[in-house]
């Protein structure tokens, strides 16, 4: 298929990479005009702005918008919907609040225009592992787009062949807003899941400190027990393998201070419960950590700041 896309950061820029792979006509454009020229130089065509990506591609048009969620997003969506024509789609695969992504769609589709919200986990490793996709907005045009999802996929695993879409790494989750929303979800599931490894590794590490009694006291090797664990434990994961990769280099995770950040989506996790009346225990106090991270600096909080490095690139704030 032939795609625009807007936005060649860590994660837009190794999409188009995917998707040439898989044959398919990317037109690309950045502010940085040498984040267009690589991409350009590896096979993409680029543009000199948004109207000249809108003027370059075939009618319907499809354009994927790969920015910073929040004001910058609703300022790219705005400028093409008065550049684009009828049926055309607006997809945003970044980490919209899925409310927005419902005030966008219903603006949209009064001007005859379709947007499609895609919450988009792979991180940096996308381009190898592929890119788990829950999407939302109309069905009909999710399926018009389905070349395009099924090539960022992983794919089934090894053997495996899939009986459905899901069994491939993507799905359709529902009308507008629905994709973002269960990203959401699946973020603060993951605030809480390396809240767990942080603090169980914190507990490994002081088993050796002068706190503990002499006859208690045990000098571990956090990488080997992060190693054997990736196999046959209960506890293996993605996550685990990227917290073995990250100590692998350095037990004490030297490089990073402990000062943990939040893409806001733990908070909206938070917030929609509070309005669903769901305790949410382990997801709300992960997040409180990732607070008290920027005023203590602890093991824990290096921990959960080399998690974050490791899947998406973030550079920890000094």
């Amino acid at each position: 298929m032939q795609l625009g896309m807007i936005g060649l950061g860590r994660m837009g820029g190794n999409m188009v990479r995917r998707l040439m792979q898989g044959g398919h006509d990317l037109f690309v454009y950045d502010r940085s005009t040498e984040a267009v020229q690589q991409m350009v130089q590896e096979g993409a065509t680029g543009a000199a702005s948004l109207a000249d990506l809108v003027e370059q591609l075939d009618t319907p048009r499809a354009i994927w918008v790969m920015v910073p969620a929040g004001g910058p997003t609703d300022q790219t969506v705005n400028e093409l919907a008065d550049l684009m024509d009828a049926e055309d789609i607006i997809i945003d695969g970044g980490n919209s609040y899925f409310k927005d992504d419902v005030r966008r769609a219903g603006a949209l589709t009064k001007r005859n225009l379709h947007y499609i919200d895609v919450g988009t986990s792979g991180g940096i490793w996308g381009l190898e592992r592929g890119y788990c996709m829950m999407i939302g907005g109309e069905q009909a045009v999710v399926e018009h787009l389905d070349p395009i999802f099924q090539t960022l996929a992983p794919g089934p695993d090894p053997g495996v062949t899939p009986s459905s879409k899901a069994e491939n790494g993507y799905m359709y989750a529902g009308p507008a807003g629905a994709g973002h929303f269960v990203k959401m979800i699946h973020n603060g599931i993951e605030y809480g899941m390396m809240q767990a490894f942080a603090e169980g590794f914190e507990i490994f590490k002081e088993a050796a400190s002068e706190k503990v009694d002499e006859a208690h006291q045990y000098d571990l090797d956090l990488h080997e027990i992060a190693e054997v664990w990736r196999h046959g434990s209960v506890v293996g994961s993605w996550l685990l393998d990227l917290l073995e990769i990250a100590l692998r280099g350095d037990q004490t995770l030297s490089d990073f201070s402990g000062h943990v950040g939040d893409s806001g989506e733990g908070r909206w996790t938070i917030q929609t419960a509070i309005e669903e009346d769901v305790p949410a225990h382990v997801l709300t106090a992960s997040l409180y950590t990732r607070f008290q991270s920027r005023q203590d600096s602890t093991y824990a909080g290096k921990v959960l700041s080399a998690l974050r490095h490791q899947f998406g690139g973030h550079v920890e704030q000094k």
